[in-house]
């Protein structure tokens, strides 16, 4: 069977390439997700229906899928910057907790009695921004020091950081932070400073517009400057930038700064788009997805958005699927599972291709 394959002398990179063979993908995971419903006797076709059109076709669920997109877009472009700069973080979960920290303590300090007060919400915004991006920031950037000082493994370092900064969390809600009553969480947040909706009818606020924004920035600075060249070529042969004159440490302590900062200013779109008030669990796991989003747009921010509200949609659908459908909610993480496993899978498809049969039969034989 092998010998009807062969591989291709380079990899197909074009967009319709690159459209076709994850578009293929997604279908064959939908497809194979199809048989899950036979147990519950339920059409495929009717509870794909319910899923998508949930999220996508109502302005009502359209708004939620931007809602779950926001945060997830954001971690998704911090995972871009770091692992295209060859540094393998895996600690945005802690990047996300300490970044709403941030965000709850300058919005509590500009309410009424508050240490600075009130503050125009476009004066507000910048500043909350900010203070997230430099908390989240300095947060992954210790790893990234370690990294680059003292050749520590930033994988474990990272994953074990989350634990640190959701515990930190917990101890704030709990004691520093915490607001009178039974529940360990902060106080409620002026409204003043919360985020806007943008589409009316709609819990789709500004913090979609934040995400895109970030995919701006960060497109621009690693296809068109100077320092996001170094931070790719230090990701792509550490020793050939180095003879290059690039200082491989300082471009992955920036890389580990930015993606760092990405992923609070995540926790603070969440914080001031939903919560409110900062809680324990808030992240719900979103600093891992975020690296699934990332994966699934390819590394690219061009695609992060649309990937974004895509896996965003998905978890909107689900609960109306297992309302309607009633089929539990976990076959769309399943389906999700399928989809990016098939989508990761699909570069085999640009790299190799299958040859005719009669092809095979008339190209010369080896030993000849």
């Amino acid at each position: 069977m092998f010998r009807f394959i062969e591989r291709r002398l380079a990899p197909a990179e074009g967009p319709i390439a690159i459209a076709a063979t994850m578009g293929a993908a997604i279908l064959i995971a939908l497809v194979l997700g199809g048989g899950l419903f036979a147990v519950f006797h339920t059409n495929p076709l009717t509870a794909y229906m319910t899923l998508f059109g949930e999220a996508f076709a109502s302005f009502r669920g359209f708004g939620f899928s931007l809602v779950k997109a926001a945060p997830l877009a954001l971690i998704a472009l911090g995972t871009i910057v770091a692992w295209r700069s060859g540094f393998g973080y895996l600690g945005f979960e802690g990047c996300f907790v300490i970044g709403a920290t941030a965000a709850t303590a300058f919005a509590l300090a500009t309410a009424d009695t508050g240490a600075i007060g009130p503050l125009p919400f476009l004066v507000f915004l910048p500043l909350c921004i900010l203070s997230s991006l430099v908390a989240g920031g300095i947060w992954a950037g210790a790893v990234g020091l370690l990294r680059a000082r003292f050749g520590g493994n930033e994988v474990l370092i990272s994953l074990m950081s989350n634990y640190v900064g959701i515990l930190l969390v917990q101890y704030l809600i709990s004691g520093p932070m915490r607001a009178p009553g039974g529940l360990p969480q902060s106080e409620r947040l002026p409204q003043e400073t919360w985020l806007p909706f943008i589409i009316p009818g709609t819990r789709a606020h500004a913090g979609i517009l934040i995400a895109l924004m970030a995919a701006v920035f960060v497109w621009t600075l690693l296809k068109k400057t100077p320092i996001g060249f170094e931070m790719i070529v230090t990701g792509l042969n550490p020793s050939a930038a180095r003879y290059g004159g690039i200082s491989t440490s300082a471009r992955i302590l920036l890389a580990a700064f930015l993606a760092g900062g990405l992923g609070g200013i995540a926790g603070m779109v969440e914080l001031l788009g939903v919560q409110h008030r900062l809680v324990d669990g808030m992240s719900g796991g979103v600093g891992f997805i975020g690296i699934v989003v990332a994966l699934l747009a390819r590394l690219n921010p061009v695609w992060v958005l649309l990937t974004a509200v895509l896996y965003g949609g998905m978890t909107v659908g689900a609960d109306a699927m297992q309302r309607s459908a009633g089929v539990p909610s976990s076959i769309t993480f399943i389906l999700q599972s399928l989809i990016v496993l098939l989508v990761l899978a699909s570069d085999l498809a640009r790299r190799y291709r299958f040859r005719s049969p009669f092809q095979a039969v008339l190209a010369p034989s080896e030993k000849a």
